[in-house]
């Protein structure tokens, strides 16, 4: 078994494990918490619908059923806190990994793109290969989110929530974000370089380092100290990367431990409808875009795909897509991509071409309108997918930013924000296969600008 194959075994037995120890703790250790909450969410639910029923708030009733939601919400949030106490040693695990690999993104990107950059050469070459960047992008992304939009329809996961509308002043303790145009663009264009480094402003990051690749290559043969300084600095952190890879396991472990002791196998069961055809709809995604990739790669696709197993697992199980990073950057160049159009299209990838995000974001906002009982027209779900389409790029460093984008886009058509407290309990579960879909969709886009290029080599072992 070779090194590789090794560790996509231990990530996947200890992804296996997490889920029995996790199931394990559920059931002898965390019952009783998780019955408290549960009973403090129904409690909240009926007093927010009561409350919802009384016109004057001055009557002595609304101010009993205030005092009681307040107990309810103190209730859950006591055992809450207790509960993420006691989860500490193994969410701890997949949180030092996670800043491990964090640690490493930041530099990896900046060095290798603007060696990709500089060795492009002259900027005509940058924009021809960014031309054929983007249009992979946008037509990924629009597939991604037509797809969601064709499926929630056909399976309409919410119709069988029959909720009634929320009162107003339901929390979710999300904050929405309406990004304008203006917003979006001003948010692209670092102010300091140091400040998009540390707070790993992914795409800050690379329209700096555009520059910076670009300035290197023109100032000739002056430049070439730099570029093969930075090649080294890749290089370096590449094998820093092997060493931190070697964490995955635990990491994998941890996570999924901590998430099935908390919400235990019976959420699976509750959003069992939506959960399943959310996952069909990604696995009909993949065969979409491995189809389009054989279409342009041949057989070389599956060798691709098989390549990805490794970085799949990983994004998978720790629900990030940036924690597959490094490793996937590493099986494109094993795959035969040309590091400098490797290091220019995969950091550009993970801000334009989040491709399980996007199916998600039209599967979850159609979903809360159906759970309400909301009719959306053709015209009206069309401006919707549109207004995602731009709110959702470079997204990529914010925390739960597919329930932050879907907060600020379902607003515009008067579906109640809190129906985004249906998604909060199993948005882990879901984010794990987003961020496996990200994973994939870089992947083949990378894979397709290299053969577009000309720029693809026979593999290495």
């Amino acid at each position: 078994m070779t090194k590789n194959n090794k560790l996509t075994f231990f990530i996947f037995f200890a992804l296996v494990l997490g889920v029995i120890l996790g199931y394990v703790l559920n059931v002898k250790s965390f019952n009783t918490y998780n019955t408290n909450i549960l009973s403090a969410d129904n409690q909240v639910k009926n007093i927010d619908f009561k409350l919802s029923a009384i016109k004057d708030t001055t009557v002595s009733q609304y101010a009993v059923l205030k005092m009681d939601k307040k107990a309810a919400l103190q209730l859950r949030k006591e055992n809450e806190t207790i509960r993420e106490k006691k989860l500490e040693p193994l969410t701890l695990l997949s949180d030092i990994f996670l800043r491990l690999i964090k640690m490493i993104v930041a530099p990896l990107v900046f060095a290798t793109l603007v060696v990709g950059v500089a060795k492009v050469g002259d900027i005509k070459a940058v924009g021809r290969i960014g031309g054929k960047t983007m249009l992979w992008f946008v037509s990924a992304s629009l597939l991604s989110l037509i797809l969601g939009l064709i499926l929630v329809n056909i399976f309409k996961p919410g119709e069988a929530m029959h909720l009634p509308l929320p009162s107003s002043n339901s929390d979710t303790g999300i904050q929405k974000v309406a990004l304008s145009m203006k917003d979006f663009i001003s948010h692209i264009v670092p102010k300091s370089m140091a400040e998009a480094m540390a707070t790993n402003e992914i795409l800050q990051i690379v329209v700096f380092s555009l520059f910076f690749g670009v300035a290197t290559a023109a100032i000739g043969e002056k430049g070439k100290i730099i570029i093969e300084f930075f090649d080294a600095v890749a290089h370096v952190i590449l094998k820093v990367t092997g060493y931190v890879m070697n964490f995955a396991p635990f990491a994998v472990f941890g996570a999924m431990a901590a998430i099935v002791a908390k919400q235990g196998l019976s959420v699976l069961s509750t959003y069992a409808l939506f959960i399943g055809e959310f996952y069909s709809g990604m696995l009909m995604l993949w065969l979409l875009l491995i189809m389009i990739g054989y279409i342009i790669l041949k057989g070389r696709v599956f060798n691709l795909m098989n390549r990805m197993k490794e970085p799949v697992l990983v994004a998978f199980s720790t629900a990030s897509s940036e924690a597959a990073y490094p490793r996937t950057m590493l099986q494109l160049e094993r795959f035969g991509c040309k590091d400098k159009i490797v290091s220019f299209v995969l950091p550009l990838g993970y801000s334009f071409n989040l491709d399980g995000s996007m199916l998600y974001m039209t599967f979850a906002s159609m979903f809360i309108a159906q759970s309400y009982g909301i009719h959306l027209s053709f015209q009206q779900q069309v401006t919707m997918l549109l207004i995602l389409m731009l709110t959702s790029k470079g997204i990529a460093g914010v925390p739960r930013a597919s329930l932050v984008v879907i907060a600020g886009t379902i607003a515009t058509f008067n579906i109640p924000e809190a129906g985004l407290a249906l998604l909060i309990g199993i948005d882990p579960l879901l984010d794990m296969g987003r961020s496996a879909t990200n994973v994939i969709g870089n992947s083949i886009a990378t894979a397709v600008v290299s053969k577009w290029e000309g720029e693809l080599s026979p593999a290495q072992d």
